[in-house]
């Protein structure tokens, strides 16, 4: 099993070191194993799902919102209703937020366009 230095594991997933330790202390992840000097080492699994929370992060997730997939996660080991409420119920946030941005950006497309064909014009 490959395994990552505390640097390494910060370069794989685009995290600071101390962003890490606030995740792991957070109970998102881990607990992550320690060498014999009580060095952090991150596993491939660990660096796998500190991907994850990320790209929750991106999409819009706040940290009590990963807190609570973690907790519906541990809680439903044999199910997972608690997750899937929970990420649909932000998936729909998400669709919303993104037909607004898709129509403003519309919007701004078309007056781009106008003001692009009146200096045309005027030139």
């Amino acid at each position: 099993m490959t395994s990552y230095a505390p640097a390494e594991a910060s370069e794989r997933t685009g995290l600071s070191l101390d962003t890490l330790r606030y995740y792991e202390r957070l109970g998102l992840f881990g607990p992550v194993r320690r060498n014999s000097g009580g060095q952090r080492v991150y596993s491939e699994h660990d660096v796998a799902w500190v991907g994850l929370l990320v790209c929750l992060r991106r999409a819009g997730l706040g940290m009590t919102d990963l807190q609570r997939f973690m907790g519906s996660l541990r809680k439903h080991s044999n199910g997972t209703d608690g997750v899937i409420d929970l990420l649909e119920s932000h998936r729909d946030r998400l669709r919303d937020e993104l037909a607004k941005m898709n129509l403003a950006l519309g919007v701004l497309e078309d007056k781009l366009d106008y003001y692009r064909r009146a200096g045309d014009t005027v030139r």
